[in-house]
Order: structure tokens, then sequence, then C-alpha cells
């Protein structure tokens, strides 16, 4: 079967599958009882075509626009626009621009129009906002702005019913079957012997399709309210705005138009809006324009769209435009998605389906032949074939109700679905475990996970930076927390203190503001805020040193040239330049230092030699190191990128980032559980080894690189070199993208990787799962990423892990009991009607154990939270067999016990019960269905563990499965005791009960022993 299954059904990925391959799959399908439900969590194939053709329209009618506009200004300079007319509605609240001209400046670039209007402080004037201070949120304006101007939401689907699942339960074809044998039993029961005694069969199975559906709407409607509550939580943005002159994080749901909003690298744009000040800002508008060439946006070129993505630089923006006005929000109310793509699991359980379903269509024709042949063998001896009285046709009737009931059972529609369910309960759950799956199948590829390729930085580290040795003019100081900045700055002179603070203070990515209680506060990344606080301490004034010089020229930190860089015009006259970064790759581009005396000097083989041996000693110490420069230059154009060599060292810093607690255990729970963790980070490579060696990373046998090193690397080399390497220092984006490539094709590793840069995005594209981090990642990150870690925290990785795992094994046993169930179901009433011409299970009796190992089996067995032993055994990989012969050893060996049980309580039922009189057939039959169903209750329990003996351990933390199988034998005895009209039982006496319980536990020995035999 997995041969066959792989075949047909393996060429699903977990992600990037082609169109072809989700559209095979679906073909092979020929027989689904409810494609709206067996489909339900699958891509919709026709409305994805439907939304890449209306995107591909709207994205060209924009570009075009957009071009013209563009165009078009160049002859319009001298052409008069018409006066604008302010709205009455809108000069009423206090504004003078209606929303609608907002949109049409910025939408179509209209540099003529926003001229018009004062430039962009006009906009903002007419706005009533500052520019400086954003927002004011005392006056009671803020209704009257969402009221004019719109708010920032984009149009949601509507959330469907509880009714609109149970319609869909109700399309199931069998079931439409059965209701119309309902139907006409009803009919020609009551024709027949009168109500109510005609109309039993008919409303008993009228009563089990209502109980079916019942519960299967409740279930699939419980799984849409997880996946709502989850996309709620995967479109929680945060964005940093000014506000009554503070900065602070708000979500990008409540902007309005007049907020003033920071955008850095990785940044979604989050609402239309004028650019007001900022540097090297380079914005992808391909989401939106299809032009793959980044835009250059500027104060000659100002303008911002809705879902564009920072991709250089950082500025200020004037928000102008929210929600549905923007070009976004009109994009994103045409298209109907055609959802996630199908995880590799559902599509191999539908292709189980499918199989099973198949051999269930030939088994209930040829038993319905059967039954019909015996039927009319017996009426040919009794010489009345052509006399057919109404108990004839009832009997007929049942007959075929039996049939499509086999069907019901025999094709598992649950197993895909069982998917969803266990997916949808590990996703809400590793939700307060700090991660958020973004994609389904992420969830189960991260249980067969075998690598893991790590950031350092705020994954493995806490992330909470702090400055704790510093070298300035060749003076090493180890910093401390003391009251006095003279004492830090003692023995160095105050002209290099004074250049130091110049280059902390205006070459940075981060800020220092007041807070409402005055304090200062840090805003940036920690290696930012670190060197921040270290400015503050040495007695340094961020406000007075960013007014005193002007930048001239920003180069943003990436980590490709791994350092940021900036011009400033001196207060006194002249340029500067300024530039930090990693420590050799700065100390390479310098050829003076400044000496302790304060004079610069060139930079010889002593002095370069001493500044080497200082920053080997700090990153021995696990210190990230930083060198600090500057340059003058006679002169520069904004538009010059800045040198890269020719300049002065000022000093070195050391940061500590401290390893997060937790970590070492985890990487050995990692370790024991055959998950290799290496270490892929930017650091120098001291560095990263003395963290590595602390978090349990780097052991004696493996082996620490530097990015360039291993770039340079031919594939023999790579064959031989990979498999050892534990740490990977000053790597680049596409060292890290190399690295996971070569895992997973070269080495056929299932690789999950970490990333919180706009560069690591092609890492985490290729990856099996990419994880972001949730508080340091950029929004161009988590959107490349299948899993966004909340709390940053390697220890979230390794839960993610157990939870992969957990969701992977559930469904093996789900897999494994429903198996079970279908073959015992099918064989025992085919060779019952082959042998006796009656099947022992009537439609109403089959139609509640689908219900106990469709739905409710899956509610008990696909829930299982994960236990600590999970990370005790070798991951599945990539090759794994998901039906392994262990659940064939399983499946085979308890199907057999219940056969036998069962056809011998057939065979001598009656002589072992000492049956006797017209009702030992309805007794006989109801002990069989009883002893079936406890069968399956205790065949449940033994499905808990598929190797293990103790099927005990842990059940009472899974209350699910506590309720679900008290439910199902609570269910039973009403069934048996009082419901007999209906479901054709018939009260059973103590001993009867005891018996069919004995039956059904006697399984868990047999089940036991089973599991001893090798396989």
């Amino acid at each position: 079967m997995e041969s066959y299954l792989n075949e047909n059904f393996g060429g699903v990925k977990p992600k990037h599958s082609s169109e072809e391959a989700l559209a095979r799959w679906r073909n092979l399908c020929g027989f689904v009882k409810n494609p709206k439900r067996r489909f339900r969590f699958t891509a919709n194939l026709s409305k994805r075509y439907e939304a890449q053709a209306m995107r591909q329209t709207n994205q060209e009618k924009l570009r075009i626009a957009v071009l013209v506009s563009k165009a078009a200004l160049q002859f319009i300079q001298g052409a008069a626009l018409s006066d604008y007319n302010v709205p009455e509605d809108v000069k009423s609240v206090g504004f003078q621009i209606c929303a609608d001209e907002l949109g049409a400046i910025v939408e179509g670039h209209d540099i003529k129009r926003l001229k018009l209007h004062g430039g962009v402080e006009g906009v903002a004037e007419k706005l009533s906002t500052s520019l400086t201070n954003g927002l004011s949120t005392h006056d009671d304006k803020l209704n009257c702005r969402q009221e004019i101007y719109g708010i920032n939401k984009f149009t949601e689907p509507q959330t469907r019913s509880f009714f609109v699942f149970v319609w869909e339960a109700l399309q199931d074809m069998t079931l439409m079957i059965l209701g119309i044998c309902a139907f006409v039993s009803l009919i020609v029961g009551i024709a027949m012997e009168g109500w109510p005694k005609g109309a039993h069969d008919g409303l008993g199975i009228v009563a089990s399709i209502g109980l079916v559906v019942f519960v299967t709407a409740t279930s699939d409607y419980r799984q849409s309210l997880q996946f709502k509550d989850l996309d709620k939580e995967k479109k929680k943005i945060s964005i940093q705005v000014t506000r009554n002159g503070y900065r602070k994080k708000m979500s990008i749901y409540d902007l309005l138009p007049g907020d003033i909003v920071h955008l850095a690298i990785g940044d979604q744009v989050p609402a239309d809006g004028l650019f007001i000040s900022g540097f090297s800002v380079m914005i992808d508008e391909s989401s939106l324009t299809g032009e793959s060439e980044p835009v250059m946006v500027s104060k000659e070129n100002p303008f911002l769209l809705s879902g564009t993505k920072v991709q250089d630089g950082s500025c200020k923006m004037l928000v102008t435009t929210v929600g549905m006005r923007t070009q976004w929000g009109k994009l994103m109310a045409t298209l109907n998605e055609g959802g996630d793509d199908e995880t590799p699991l559902q599509v191999k359980l539908n292709g189980v389906a499918t199989i099973i379903g198949k051999i269930g269509l030939c088994f209930a024709v040829v038993t319905f032949a059967v039954l019909v042949q015996k039927m009319f063998g017996r009426k040919w001896q009794e010489g009345s074939h052509f006399y057919w009285s109404g108990d004839d046709a009832l009997e007929l009737l049942e007959y075929f109700a039996i049939a499509v009931t086999i069907v019901v059972v025999a094709v598992p529609e649950g197993l895909p679905l069982a998917v969803t369910l266990s997916l949808a309960f590990a996703m809400k759950k590793m939700m307060n475990d700090k991660a958020l799956v973004r994609h389904l199948a992420a969830c189960e590829t991260m249980g067969s996970a075998t690598s893991i390729c790590s950031d350092k930085t705020g994954t493995l580290t806490t992330n909470h930076m702090t400055v704790v040795k510093s070298c300035i003019c060749l003076n090493s100081k180890e910093v401390r927390r003391i009251d006095k900045a003279s004492d830090l700055c003692d023995g160095i002179p105050e002209s290099a203190i004074k250049l130091f603070l110049q280059s902390i203070f205006n070459n940075t990515g981060g800020e220092v503001v007041v807070s409402k209680d005055g304090k200062p506060e840090f805003l940036g990344t920690p290696t930012e805020t670190a060197l921040l606080e270290f400015g503050l301490e040495l007695g340094g004034d961020f406000l007075a040193e960013r007014q005193c010089c002007k930048l001239v020229k920003v180069e943003p930190f990436n980590s490709e040239k791994k350092r940021m860089g900036v011009v400033v015009e001196l207060p006194e006259g002249g340029l500067r330049a300024h530039t930090k970064g990693a420590s050799e790759i700065i100390l390479a581009a310098c050829d003076k230092v400044i000496s302790s005396n304060g004079d610069v000097v060139p930079l010889d083989e002593a002095f370069l030699n001493q500044l080497r041996a200082t920053i080997d000693q700090f990153a021995s110490e696990a210190l990230r190191t930083l060198c600090i420069a500057y340059m003058d230059l006679d002169k520069f154009l904004p538009q010059d990128s800045i040198p890269l060599s020719g300049f002065t060292c000022i000093g070195i810093v050391g940061i500590k980032d401290p390893v997060r607690p937790g970590v070492r255990e985890s990487v050995a729970t990692c370790r024991a559980a055959g998950v290799t963790v290496r270490m892929v980070t930017g650091d120098n490579i001291i560095t990263a080894k003395a963290i590595a060696r602390e978090c349990g990373i780097l052991t004696d046998d493996g082996i620490a690189i530097e990015g360039p090193d291993f770039r340079v690397k031919s594939q023999e080399e790579l064959l031989k070199l990979i498999p050892k390497i534990q740490v990977m220092a000053r790597s680049s984006p596409l060292d890290k993208h190399t690295l996971v490539k070569q895992l997973r094709t070269t080495f056929d590793e299932v690789v999950a990787v970490t990333g919180d840069g706009t560069n690591d995005a092609p890492a985490l594209h290729e990856a099996d799962i990419g994880l972001a981090m949730g508080i340091a990642g950029t929004e161009v990150a988590k959107e490349s990423a299948d899993v966004i870690i909340l709390d940053d925290n390697f220890s979230t990785i390794v839960t993610v892990g157990k939870w992969g795992r957990s969701v992977y094994i559930n469904i093996q046993k789900f897999v494994q009991f429903q198996l079970t169930v279908n073959i015992v179901a099918l064989v025992v009433n085919f060779s019952s009607a082959c042998l006796t011409g009656s099947a022992p299970l009537t439609a109403v009796q089959l139609l509640w154990v689908n219900m106990i190992m469709d739905t409710l089996g899956a509610l008990a067995l696909a829930t299982e939270p994960p236990n600590d032993d999970l990370m005790k055994r070798p991951p599945v990989g990539r090759r794994g067999s998901f039906i392994s012969s262990v659940m064939w050893r399983n499946i085979l060996g308890q199907s057999l016990y219940q056969f036998l049980v069962i056809w011998n309580l057939q065979d001598k039922g009656k002589a072992l019960f000492r049956l006797e009189g017209p009702d030992s057939d309805l007794i006989l039959n109801t002990l069989i269905f009883n002893s079936f169903v406890f069968c399956q209750v205790f065949n449940e329990i033994s499905s808990r563990e598929m190797e293990k003996i103790d099927v005990f351990k842990g059940i009472m933390e899974n209350y699910v499965f506590v309720a679900v199988l008290s439910c199902t034998v609570f269910f039973q005895i009403i069934i048996v005791e009082f419901l007999g009209t209906f479901a054709n039982t018939t009260p059973l006496t103590f001993p009867q009960w005891f018996l069919s319980i004995f039956i059904g536990f006697l399984g868990m020995p047999i089940a036991a022993g089973l599991k001893m035999i090798p396989v």
C-alpha cells in the first residue's frame, strides 16, 4: 500500500507543491461520499486560478496607471490645476482634505497635486497632525477621523454558521441514500403495520443519520472556530508609531490618516502614505505592480503604497489612506484566496480512504447481491417467487440499507479529516506554548525534522545586550555599572570620547526618546540599544549630538555587508564618515588608529596585533565585538557610496548576550531525539564557538567554519564537511541558504531553519520548516516562515518538534484503530451474508459503529497531548513509511481476534448462551453488536501506544479521550437497553453484559502480546 500511495499520492510536498501534483491526486479520488467535507481543508484550485487571473489583471491596471502618471508628470509641469474644494462634511469636523483626494494623490503618484496642497507639510496640516509629534489622542477628533477617512481593516469573508456545517454534513451521498431508504421504509412499514410499529425501522435510521450529522457538524464547526482564532493571531502585526509626541508600538489596524509611522528594513508598509524623512529607502512594489525592480522613495518620489515592503533603508511616513480605500485593500477584496495547500499526510490518507472505499464498494455490491440471491433462492424453494409482499419489500430494502451502510463504514472519510483535527488541536495548543503555526503542513513536517539550523542572537541567547568591555584608544576597560561617567572615561582623551559619542549617536538605527515619566527609553535592535546605553553612561547627550550634526547619507546595516555607515556634516563645517560593524571587517578597512594620548597614528603591525588580540580575548569570553571607526572627507555627494577603506579606528566594544536558560537541556533533548542542531551566525568565529560550547552544540568531533571558507569549498569537499559542521560563523544569508539546500537535497535531511532578518527569507523559503522570530523578526521573514516563534526561544522550537511528532504519531494511532474497525466490519458482514444469508449488524448499528470509529475516534486519538518519550526516539525522516509494519502487525492481529470472536458468537452463540425461542436471533445479534462495540472501546485504549504495553500511562490527563470513551459506553448502554425498537436490539442480562465486556477486554492482552512480536 505504501508504494502505491507514494507513487500516486506522494507528489504533494509540505511546501511549494506544483498545481499539477495538487490536481493529480484529486483526480485519483474517484469515490468520495461527501466532497464538500472531504476537500474542505484543501486548496480550492479553481478559485486559485480565478484569483491568479484577477490578481494579474489588477496588477497590470495599477502598473499602467503608475507608469502613465509618472510619464505624464514630464508633460504637465506647466499646466495649471483647478482649485480643490473641500467637502462640507470634512470641513465641519476641522479637516481640510478628503479621503478621495488623498487617495488620488498617493495612488496616482501625483506630485503636482501634492504641491498644490503644500507638499507633505501642507497635507499634514490639513489632516490636523504634526510631523514631529504625530496625532494627538487628547482631543475628540479620533472618532471623527475614523468616520471621515475609515479604519485600517480589510473586508473579510463572512463567518460560516453552525447550520452551514450541518448542511454540508448532509451532503454525504451514502447518508442521502440511507435517508431515501428510511423514507421508503416508513411508507411501506406504516402501510403494512400501521403507526407507530411500522415506523420503527425507518425512524431508527433517520435518528442515526441525525446523530451522525449533528456530531460531525459540531466537530467541524469547532475546528473552523479554532482556525479562525489562529487566523486572527496570524494577522497581528505591530508597527512603530509616534502619537502625542511619544514613539510606541501599535497594531497596524489601529492606524488612522495623520499617524506618523516609522519603517525599517523588512517592514510591510501598513497603509498608503507619504515619505517625511529617511535614508536609502528601497521599496519592493512587486506585490502590487508585478515589477521586480525595487523603487527608490525619497522627497522627490514620496509615495508609499500599502502592502509593499521595505527592502532597504529606514524612514518616517505620514499615513494618508487606510483600509479599503487603499489599492492593497481593493486588491484583497477582489481576491478569494484558494486556501492553504493540503498537507502530505492529508493527501496520503485521502489515498488510503480511496483504496479502502473502492474495496468497500466492491464488498457492498457483492454482499447485496449475495443477500438478494439467498432471498430469491428461498422464495424459489417456497414457490412464492411470483408473489411479493410488503414484508419482502422491507427485507429487500433492509438488504440495500445494509449494503449502503457497509459503504458508510468502509469508506474512512474521517481519515484525512483526522489530520486536520489533530493539526487544529496541535496549532491551538502550540499557540499557548508561544509558537504560531502559519501553514498546516509545518506541524506534521516538524515531527520528521532531522536537522535544525539555528541563529545565535535572540534564539540561543536572551537578546538582552549590554556593553561589558571596551577598548577605546587602545585602552581596554571592563565596563561596570557606576554612577560616575568620569570613571569610565578615566585614561581616555576627551577628544576621543567626544569622537566616540559622535559616532555611536549618529551612526545608529536606534533612538533614545524620553518616556512619559521622564526616563530615557531606547528604541532599536538590542545591539543598537546596548551601544546607546553605553553612550549615555559615558556622559553623552543623544539629542544634543543629533542636533549638532546633519546627516548627509545613511547606509543601514545588513547581514551581507556586516557594517553600517553614515556621513555627517559637522557643526564647524566639513564632512565625516562614521562606520561600525564586524570587528575584523571594520579593522581591515582601517589604516590608522587613535593612540592612548589621543593622536591619530598609522595602524602598524604592533597596533594591529594588539587590536586583534583584544578582539580574540573579548570573543573568547563569548562577547559580540564591534569595531567603531571614522574618516574625514573633503567632499561627498548624497548619491555617492560611503568609502570602504581609509578609516581611523576609534575603538572596540564587547557586548554580552547571555545564553538563555534551558537551551543546553533543549539541545541535549534534540540530540537524544536524533536531531542535529547547528548554529549559523554572523558573529566572530571565536565568539560563536564559545557560545556553541556553552549551549552544548559544539562537540569535540564537530567542526566550526567561517562563511567565506565554506562558500569556496568544492562539492566533493562539502560532501565530507557538511555532516561534521556544527557552527558556521561570519555567515551570509547565501551561506545559510546553501547549507540548507545541501542538507535537503544531497543528504536528504528534513531541515528546520530559524531566521529574523529580511535576508533570511530565501533560507526560510528553502527549508522544510521555516521558523521566524516573533520579537526580533521582520515582517518579510515572518511572511516567508511556516512557524513564528513568539518568544524567540530555542526551547520553543523543541516544543514545536515535540508537537510535530505528536501529530504524526496520533494520526498513525487513529489510522491503526480505524483500519481495524474497517476490516472487521467489512469481513464480518460480507462473510455472514455469504454463508448465512443475513447480516449480524443492521444499518442503524453500523452507523453507530461508524460514528465511534470516525468522528469520536478521531477526537479521542488525534488529540493526544505529547509526552517526553516522543523525544527519545529517532525522527521519521523524509523517507519514513507512514503505515508502518508495526501498524500492520497490530491491525491484522487485532482484526483476526475480533473476526474469530464474532464469527464464533454467530456460529455457536445460541448454544453457548442457551438461547431459545422466537427472540433468540435478536438476542444473539444484540450480543454480537455489543461485543463488537466493546472490542472497539478496548482497542481504542490499546491504540494509545503502538509499541508499548503500558497503555494507561497519562490516560487521565487526556480529558478528551476519557470523555469520548465514557460517552461511547454510556450511549451503548442506552442503545441496547432502551432503544431496541429503533436499533434492532433487546435488553441483555447481567451475565450477557459481562461476557460482552470481557470479550472486548480480552483484546487488550492480545494487543499487548502482539506488541511483543518483533517486526
